[in-house]
């Protein structure tokens, strides 16, 4: 083979290579059209000095025990409702909320398990016995909601991952979880197919579209719309996730502050003690 095939053939695989690159590429733009990014969202525990909003909280659970209760398990204990940085309901509606729940217990001196009101101490029970009672029954087993909000993500990519860990404006962002929650209740755009949803991988979910205006009453007077549920359900399984957030971000601050003030002081101890040494 002389020089001049061998280097015909060479630039044509190279454009090969290029096309099949440019068709991948026009096909990978064209997937993420068609599943876009979860838009930012607004939330009053962003930031380093972020709290919850209690009475969020207290609406999110009521979106949650009338509506999210019956497929999907939260696996926290029903006395953290009561407890500071959190819904924060009184002790005795945690008690009255712990006592509608039959929970199943023992064995007892025979031997033999019975069933008991609830108490503060439980953790809320599951909807289903095991994971595959609830995929007979549903198709597929529902995750376990106490976790969802940290564990359900989407990629920002480069460089915005980056800033996400920064101290600058925009940054210091951990609140996908949220974001995404609140996206998945808003991506059910087909009428005519109830399991299509424009944010779900694929976007085929298991579920269908839970939550619609006016399902779930508000006695505050705060909108029940579809929009207003999925921001207070999407902050309780946050706190849910994460139920001490607010005391970590207090701890860190006062770490950060005690450092600085360490860092000052060394400062000046060094120079005290080197202030008279020759170099």
């Amino acid at each position: 083979m002389t020089f001049k095939e061998t280097l015909t053939k060479t630039l044509g695989l190279a454009v090969a290579v290029a096309g099949l690159t440019a068709v991948a590429s026009s096909a990978a733009r064209a997937d993420e059209h068609e599943q876009p990014t979860p838009t930012r969202q607004e939330w009053t525990f962003a930031g380093p000095f972020g709290t919850f909003d209690r009475a969020q909280l207290q609406r999110g659970f009521k979106v949650y025990k009338e509506v999210c209760s019956n497929c999907h398990e939260l696996h926290i204990p029903i006395r953290t409702l009561g407890q500071t940085g959190g819904p924060e309901l009184p002790e005795d509606q945690v008690k009255a909320l712990a006592a509608s729940f039959t929970i199943k217990d023992g064995p007892n001196g025979s031997g033999d398990m019975f069933d008991r009101p609830g108490r503060p101490s439980d953790y809320f029970p599951a909807p289903f016995p095991n994971p595959e009672a609830a995929a007979t029954a549903l198709g597929a087993a529902p995750p376990d909601m106490s976790l969802l909000a940290k564990s359900r993500k989407y990629e920002r990519g480069f460089p915005k991952f980056i800033f996400d860990a920064l101290p600058v404006p925009g940054g210091m962002y951990q609140e996908l979880g949220p974001d995404y929650i609140y996206a998945i209740l808003h991506g059910y755009e087909k009428d005519e197919d109830p399991n299509w949803n424009a944010y779900f991988p694929g976007h085929k979910i298991a579920m269908g579209k839970p939550l619609v205006d006016g399902q779930v009453e508000y006695t505050d007077g705060t909108p029940a719309t579809l929009d207003q549920y999925a921001k207070d359900v999407a902050s309780f399984l946050y706190w849910a996730a994460e139920p001490s957030l607010e005391q970590r971000k207090r701890i860190g601050f006062r770490v950060l502050a005690f450092l600085f003030i360490l860092a000052g002081l060394m400062y000046f101890t060094k120079k005290k003690i080197w202030s008279n040494v020759a170099h």
